[in-house]
């Protein structure tokens, strides 16, 4: 393990999630967090307060009602969909996913695991079993929230070994969990792991140091938080613009307005560069770079412009604009990493669509790899796919995506497969360009 606080710069914003497994304490640490760093308005605290299925005693606060917003969260004592808070604090400003822990909704953790900049893999004491020869056994749903982690490239991982005061505080049991993860870990080739022992009920170590582990000198929770660097290497990749719309006036002035719509998702665009139009491969000039505060010289990822061409180009939503010197790869025959996220098993008869980009088109299932096993990490062979299946698949689209690597690339690495009868998404999937 490694601390992360070490040489590190700090970025305006970090989006962050808690996985783990059902009661690890990710909603009442998140409760925490804002309650502890004045990130809950006083009418919010007093709906808390009133809450007819708050499970703690006398006048103690629920915190995980905070973010647990759902009537049938609520009755359970469990998270189901994802919750997005806001906070900030004097040094940093947090987008928060609270993700569900339970195995039936892990399909909801990777949504809100795919836009993280950094995870907290909550571990309860309680749990882990602790063998009298010294063996740790922990639990899958921590292994399959870690490997989802590490398919999705999110950058830094905080392993919270929560519920320290079950355990009276105990240093030898810390450090016995942090041992069994960090091997774990290495077998999963995550590489920025950084552990903290905490207690989210009563705050040890969560906004304030905890009186109760003097042994561990390291820092609290919202201190590695607004410590942690961000990277983004967005705006190193080559040039990466999905076209979501074609937009234009009537047509009956003379100067004839066409203007390509979207959001830079890699690179930079400045006007005069030359981009490529894919699939077609047609060549043009970027002449003018429009947005509603005005023309720009240049536009970066993450912004949403109107790109306007010199040359008439025949492009359409779906369509990328790429940089002409390093183009995305067309693919008709795409090897990916997926996620299987329907309760009904895959059905390789059945059609579907790939959402990828701002493109939508049909394709097909053709063959399921290997199924990755969370506990062992090791593949097997397999002919279907069920319910949380992480497997390698190939999939045959009736339109090329033009997609990057998703190591090297989130945003055009990624797609979702949508049920063409039910139009529900029952996979997420990252482009693996190696294996093609």
């Amino acid at each position: 393990m490694n601390a992360m606080t070490d040489n590190l710069t700090q970025s305006g914003l970090l989006r962050f999630i808690t996985a783990g497994s059902v009661d690890d304490g990710k909603s009442t640490l998140i409760g925490r967090l804002l309650f502890d760093s004045k990130g809950i308005f006083a009418d919010q605290l007093a709906a808390v307060s009133r809450a007819k299925h708050k499970r703690t005693v006398g006048d103690t606060i629920d915190l995980s009602l905070l973010t647990d917003g759902l009537e049938a969260e609520r009755e359970q004592g469990i998270t189901i969909d994802v919750a997005y808070r806001y906070f900030a604090t004097p040094k940093r400003k947090f987008i928060i996913a609270d993700t569900p822990g339970h195995e039936q909704y892990t399909r909801n953790m990777v949504t809100g695991a795919s836009t993280a900049d950094a995870v907290i893999i909550l571990v309860d004491v309680s749990k882990v079993k602790l063998g009298e020869d010294g063996s740790v056994e922990l639990l899958t749903q921590t292994k399959r929230h870690s490997t989802i982690a590490k398919l999705l490239q999110i950058e830094h991982v905080i392993v919270a070994v929560n519920k320290m005061d079950l355990v009276n505080y105990d240093r030898s049991v810390y450090e016995r969990i942090v041992a069994a993860y960090g091997e774990f870990a290495q077998s999963l080739g995550l590489k920025d792991v950084t552990a903290i022992p905490l207690s989210a009920l009563t705050g040890d170590n969560v906004v304030d140091a905890s009186a109760n582990m003097p042994w561990y000198e390291g820092p609290t929770l919202i201190e590695l938080l607004e410590a942690l660097s961000v990277y983004d290497e967005a705006h190193a990749a080559p040039f990466r613009f999905p076209v979501q719309l074609v937009a234009r006036h009537g047509g009956h002035e003379a100067n004839d307005f066409r203007g390509y719509m979207g959001r830079i998702e890699s690179g930079q665009v400045s006007v005069g560069d030359t981009l490529v139009v894919q699939p077609s491969g047609k060549t043009a000039t970027v002449k003018d770079i429009v947005t509603f505060d005005g023309p720009l010289q240049s536009a970066k990822a993450g912004q949403s412009v109107t790109l306007v061409l010199n040359e008439y180009v025949d492009v359409s939503r779906g369509d990328m604009l790429s940089g002409s010197e390093q183009p995305a790869t067309l693919l008709k025959q795409v090897v990916a990493d997926v996620c299987w996220m329907a309760d009904e098993p895959l059905d390789v008869r059945r059609k579907y669509w790939i959402k990828h980009g701002t493109r939508q088109t049909a394709a097909k299932l053709t063959k399921v790899d290997t199924i990755l096993d969370v506990n062992t990490q090791q593949r097997h062979a397999a002919d279907g796919l069920k319910l949380n299946d992480i497997a390698r698949v190939h999939l045959t689209v009736q339109q090329p995506l033009a997609a990057d690597a998703y190591d090297d690339n989130r945003a055009t690495g990624a797609f979702i497969l949508i049920d063409e009868v039910t139009h529900q998404t029952v996979a997420a999937g990252m482009i693996r360009l190696e294996q093609q």
